[in-house]
């Protein structure tokens, strides 16, 4: 009797991005998560300068010790290259000794990237060139979601509500009458990032010529947002069964407890300084609105296979929506995969899930 093949996973993690720690840690995550005798996995990591390699395959080696994130750097393993060509049927292993040479080829790629050059659709791009099944969304929607401003333009034409904002392209400052118009405070943050890097709160304008500085050290354009008060709740999407309708989860609303002005980097993911809450107390009908926002924000943007959906609900229960993340973190602490956990589908299974999801999907336009 022969052993049925294994599914071939590459899981691409690390990264150009601020992100690049994140992305290591969640890989972590994901890679403990796969089942070994349904899944061979090929584990590969790109340097903060680009380059990529073959990686370990340890969790342990991929989690935050002493405040300190995990980084690929170059020497770690032997270099690797994707060709954007589908006849090449994979990644090439760049042995110093034997030259290139062909791994076997890989059925499915995992890109737990999160920020620029991973998840703004530049690694989906490579990926349908080279004809490779991904998990998570398309070049579009990866692009759009990764993009604040075109977020929130594309919510609005669908009628989901957004706070006011500014975009500051390169070289543009406030204008007196968007001051006025937004009031303050404001939250300053690049238009193009993620897990809260970049972000200033800024309660005088005396502030704000400094954290424009600081946030397009990360992305020459910038978004200045009106302070919506209120509760922070978040909803995790998934294409749905044999492409049906997205699904929402159980709602989760995530609460800074210590000495953070608000739910930064550091809140996030070094300091044990959040609560969370899943199901997030909420009244019913707020409950449904916000899921039916989330799957309407994943369809607006075309999005595929995942997405966590950020909203503020204000005390008067009306709900705004923050950002979309296509690639959300995938850590011990993440809220997506803690979201879906208590709506019924555990770690192990929604990566399960999400490999098979791409794998139906393929690549090329649907």
């Amino acid at each position: 009797m022969t052993t049925p093949r294994k599914t071939r996973v590459a899981i691409v993690f690390g990264g150009r991005s601020t992100e690049h720690g994140i992305s290591c840690v969640s890989a972590g995550s994901v890679l403990g998560a796969l089942d070994p005798d349904e899944f061979e996995v090929v584990p590969v990591g790109i340097t903060r300068e680009g380059g990529w390699v073959l990686a370990s395959g340890d969790p342990a080696q991929l989690a935050i010790t002493d405040r300190k994130l995990p980084e690929i750097t170059a020497g770690l393993g032997n270099a690797v290259v994707l060709p954007g060509d589908p006849t090449a049927h994979g990644l090439m292993v760049l042995d110093p000794a034997e030259g290139p040479r062909a791994l076997a080829g890989v059925d499915v790629v995992f890109p737990v990237l999160h920020g620029a050059y991973g998840e703004d659709g530049t690694i989906q791009g490579l990926l349908e060139m080279a004809g490779i099944p991904y998990v998570g969304a398309n070049v579009f929607a990866s692009a759009a979601a990764m993009d604040k401003e075109f977020t929130k333009k594309l919510a609005a034409v669908e009628g989901i509500p957004v706070g006011p904002y500014a975009v500051l392209r390169a070289g543009v400052t406030l204008s007196e009458a968007d001051k006025e118009r937004l009031g303050l405070p404001v939250f300053v943050k690049p238009s193009r990032a993620g897990s809260s890097y970049g972000i200033t709160k800024v309660s005088d304008w005396a502030q704000l010529d400094a954290a424009v500085a600081k946030a397009r050290q990360i992305d020459p354009k910038v978004l200045v947002e009106a302070a919506i008060v209120g509760r922070e709740i978040e909803c995790g999407v998934l294409e749905g069964e044999a492409g049906g309708a997205p699904e929402a989860s159980l709602l989760a609303e995530v609460r800074v407890v210590s000495d953070h002005d608000f739910y930064d980097f550091e809140a996030k993911y070094l300091d044990d300084s959040c609560e969370y809450t899943i199901p997030a107390p909420m009244p019913e009908r707020v409950s449904r609105q916000i899921q039916e926002y989330a799957c309407r924000t994943f369809t607006a943007l075309d999005c595929a296979g995942l997405a966590r959906v950020d909203f503020f609900v204000t005390p008067e229960l009306d709900v705004y929506l923050n950002e979309i993340n296509t690639m959300p973190g995938f850590t011990p602490t993440s809220m997506f995969p803690r979201m879906w956990a208590a709506t019924g589908l555990e770690y192990p299974k929604l990566v399960d899930r999400l490999i098979r999801t791409a794998l139906r999907r393929g690549t090329g336009l649907h």
